[in-house]
């Protein structure tokens, strides 16, 4: 996700992609959509070194750094844009727990506020005390310390939708903009750069309309918002029919594969860290890697993931 206004912001520099991308173009072969369907339910092969890119969240640098250079090399990539972020300028929890983190520098001032409004809607919201969420949560991760851990695992997985809005806002008030909407504009794509990409033979799937952890909901919840990302596809005019679905946070069920195959899903992804198995077995639960796992120098040697890929 780069951002480059916000340095802490975990994303990579345009340069970096291109590197990366030199890395790819070296032991890779790029890959459709279509190439990918048709290896799955028909007789077509894909090579065994076959990659198709993904882009995740609907970032503005998607449009006007990652677009230009993916068209100019004939590579298709697909994007998964939020659709509510996109047409009401809202910011994703996800993005706001980004910038928050990235706006505090000493993280303890940060926990302190978290531990005063676990204190303010305690008693109206049935809160467990602040010990329980610290022994429960405060776990160190790969890539975070425990106290990151803490905040981010609090406020995506452990609080309910409503105080845990209340709380994100508040804090995304105070420490990063009061002019949400301003700020949503600026990070994410419009309609018209989405329709532009879709025309310019980029692939546009779902990714849920409200950018829920989709297993969190009932299956008429879940319906619901399937439903509603379609039409923001139809929107975008982005294919409804044979699609490919990205699920938020990676985050899906057994109901939910359900509803994707009965609305005409082909596809879906997972953030499952992987090489992916093409099969109609799990062609819903699809591993990908991160671009963390590519390294970022062109001269890189194979690393172990490219390694298994090649020709022994």
């Amino acid at each position: 996700m780069p951002y480059t206004k916000h340095p802490e912001i975990k994303g990579i520099l345009t340069s970096q992609f291109k590197n990366q991308l030199s890395y790819i173009e070296k032991h890779y072969k790029f890959v459709t959509v279509h190439d990918l369907l048709d290896s799955i339910y028909s007789t077509s092969i894909i090579p065994s070194n076959a990659i198709l890119l993904t882009f995740d969240d609907g970032y503005a640098d998607h449009f006007t750094a990652v677009f230009p250079i993916l068209e100019e090399k004939g590579i298709q990539g697909c994007f998964f844009p939020p659709a509510k972020a996109i047409l009401n300028h809202t910011v994703l929890d996800v993005n706001k727990i980004h910038f928050l983190l990235a706006s505090v520098p000493n993280i303890h001032i940060l926990l302190d506020d978290v531990f005063e409004c676990l204190d303010k809607y305690r008693l109206e919201y049935a809160l467990e005390n602040n010990d329980y969420y610290l022994s429960k949560l405060a776990v160190a991760s790969n890539h975070d310390p425990k106290e990151i851990t803490f905040i981010k695992r609090l406020i995506q997985v452990e609080l309910k939708q409503d105080v845990k809005k209340m709380i994100l806002d508040q804090l995304f008030n105070k420490y990063v903009t009061v002019d949400e909407e301003a700020f949503a504009r600026e990070l994410y794509m419009d309609i018209d750069q989405i329709k532009c990409m879709a025309r310019n033979g980029m692939y546009i799937g779902s990714h849920g309309y409200e950018h829920y952890w989709l297993n969190s909901l009932q299956p008429d919840e879940q319906e619901l918002e399937i439903d509603k990302s379609l039409e923001f596809l139809d929107l975008v005019n982005a294919p409804t029919e044979n699609w490919v679905m990205c699920y938020p946070y990676g985050a899906y069920d057994d109901s939910l594969i359900e509803i994707l195959i009965k609305k005409g899903c082909a596809i879906a992804l997972t953030t499952r860290v992987d090489i992916a198995l093409l099969s109609g077995d799990n062609a819903y639960t699809l591993e990908r890697l991160d671009t963390n796992d590519f390294p970022k120098d062109s001269n890189s040697r194979p690393n172990k993931w490219t390694r298994r890929i090649l020709p022994s």
